[in-house]
């Protein structure tokens, strides 16, 4: 499983890296103007040294123009600096919106639990920040820079330019001792977090069914041993970071040593030696950020073997409508469908046929696959065997977005932004305009309650519609579904958990927003008969013949 992993996420990562090639290329330009101009003005404090022991006529010109170089070499640095972050930010934004169209195009058809699904958005995109900010420029400046600095000491002193090129050769060897593992133990560090994270937040969302079964102590004590394997996980890969960089350090030393050994004997002018010595940081600055930026590369890696699977995964095929129809006819012939083989099947061959402007009340049993006939017509399942028509046509050929296009749906607990009640009601088509909104609000009646509010449709409600009643965030709902306006209408169980006289005003409401619109309503009740033909599921399949219900 390893191999197949890693090479998606390589995949992932140059794929990215080709898309942002725009915003990597400054970072590497300015890097490699400043290393030209250090290496001038090397040369420049090279000769007024060694006019200072005797040797040649460089005076204060030489040495005002290596201080307006060096604040040069400053400058291109902050701006160098400021392009990187640019171009995490631009790599963020990027990925993080990927991902997150991703999961919402997967929709419940996603496995992942709402922590690793955070995990993935948050912290494993976080985790790439610093491959496209830091680790890319780092390495095509590895590649370029030791090799100008390399000519310009050779040009000056080929023995020196000798001990430089022994020394730049063995970096590669010390950096494969000191990254043996490293990745892996990234990868490994990742996971840990990710299980910690999803640990975490599944269990605060739980934590009154925890206490009420007195299992609170236990669950901190494990959620401390998650973190403590954590922190191991993540002081492993600090030290393999520090190892790297030692070695580093044992290299620029050692070079600096054998050539202020061979020039300190000799005479005649000293200007070569000197500008030799001056250019060993320059030859090994770029490889000591490449070895600081190590540990990023480490972490992308470790965050793309997450990543990918998502993001690589290919998006759901299919045909485009080129208008959207007026009046849909929904048509299920023998349709089966099985979320786990060693469970019996959520349907088991159903059929049945709601005609265009007609309301279907899919009654039954917790079970009984009304839910999973919602999924199906919003692409977010595909059926093992059976056709699904929708106009006479199949809808499986349709992209799953073009599905999701056709319909409108409420469900039992939905589901408010903080923000206004307007915004909320304008999440379900973005482009509407205000008389659009407010006519929504007033055909699900949610204008009627937001009179009595401080700022009627602009007041604010919290996450989750914190600051409104489970039947005026119902009437929200129902208003973004009159917004979205769609020949089609899908309910799962709308007036669930909703008192008696709330329940009459969400069922007026109901009532004109399936008008002139074919609707498929799941419900245990069967709405008590007062919205339309009643289809009795059981098992996955109709269990008798529908009934009209009577007004």
């Amino acid at each position: 499983m390893e191999g197949p992993r890693g090479g998606a996420a390589a995949r992932l990562l140059r794929q990215e890296s080709r898309a942002l090639r725009a915003r990597v290329l400054p970072p590497v330009l300015l890097g490699l103007a400043a290393s030209l101009a250090g290496l001038c003005g090397a040369w420049l404090v090279a000769r007024v040294v060694a006019a200072l022991l005797g040797h040649g006529d460089a005076g204060w010109a030489e040495l005002a123009a290596a201080g307006a170089l060096a604040l040069l070499v400053a400058a291109l640095g902050l701006v160098q600096e400021g392009t990187q972050l640019a171009a995490g930010e631009a790599a963020r934004a990027r990925l993080r919106g990927a991902a997150f169209a991703r999961l919402l195009a997967l929709g419940p058809a996603d496995p992942r639990g709402v922590g690793e699904r955070a995990s993935l958005v948050i912290d494993r995109v976080e985790a790439l920040d610093g491959y496209f900010a830091r680790w890319l420029p780092a390495a095509a400046l590895a590649m370029l820079v030791p090799v100008l600095v390399f000519l310009a000491v050779l040009w000056a002193d080929w023995h020196a330019a000798l001990v430089l090129g022994l020394a730049g050769l063995l970096y590669p060897v010390a950096m494969a001792l000191t990254g043996i593992g490293a990745a892996a133990a990234s990868r490994r560090q990742f996971e840990a977090l990710e299980r910690l994270s999803g640990r975490f937040l599944d269990r605060l969302r739980g934590l009154a069914t925890l206490v009420l079964f007195n299992r609170q102590e236990a669950e901190a004590e494990a959620l401390a041993e998650s973190a403590h394997e954590l922190r191991q996980r993540t002081m492993r890969v600090l030290r393999i970071a520090f190892l790297s960089g030692t070695a580093m350090e044992l290299l620029a030393a050692g070079a600096i040593a054998c050539i202020a050994w061979r020039r300190g004997g000799g005479g005649g002018d000293p200007t070569a030696g000197i500008f030799a010595l001056l250019a060993v940081p320059a030859f090994f600055a770029p490889l000591r950020a490449f070895a600081a930026a190590y540990h990023e590369r480490l972490a992308a890696s470790g965050a793309a073997t997450a990543l990918a699977p998502l993001l690589l995964a290919p998006s759901g095929e299919g045909l485009v409508l080129e208008t959207m129809p007026p009046r849909v006819v929904v048509t299920f012939t023998d349709v089966r469908l099985s979320y786990d083989p060693a469970r019996p099947p959520a349907l088991d061959g159903l059929s049945f046929r709601v005609n265009a402007g007609e309301t279907l009340v899919l009654a039954g049993p917790s079970g009984a696959g009304k839910s999973s006939v919602l999924r199906l017509l919003m692409g977010f399942v595909r059926p093992e065997a059976g056709r699904i028509a929708i106009n006479g046509q199949d809808a499986l050929s349709l992209k799953p977005e073009e599905l999701r296009r056709l319909s409108s749906y409420v469900g039992q607990k939905p589901h408010l932004f903080r923000g206004s009640i307007r915004e909320n009601i304008r999440y379900a088509r973005p482009e509407a305009t205000p008389a659009q909104v407010e006519a929504a609000a007033e055909a699900a009646r949610v204008t009627g309650f937001a009179a009595a509010l401080p700022q009627g449709l602009d007041t604010e409600v919290g996450e989750g519609g914190w600051g409104l009643s489970g039947g005026q965030a119902q009437r929200v709902a129902l208003a973004r579904a009159f917004l979205r306006d769609t020949p089609l209408v899908l309910l799962d169980e709308p007036t669930a958990h909703l008192d008696p006289g709330t329940e009459a005003e969400v069922m007026e409401s109901l009532q004109r927003l399936c008008l002139g619109r074919t609707a498929i309503i799941a419900s245990h009740s069967g709405m008590r008969g007062r919205l339309g033909r009643v289809l009795e599921i059981e098992g996955g399949r109709v269990a008798g013949p529908g009934r009209q219900a009577q007004a």
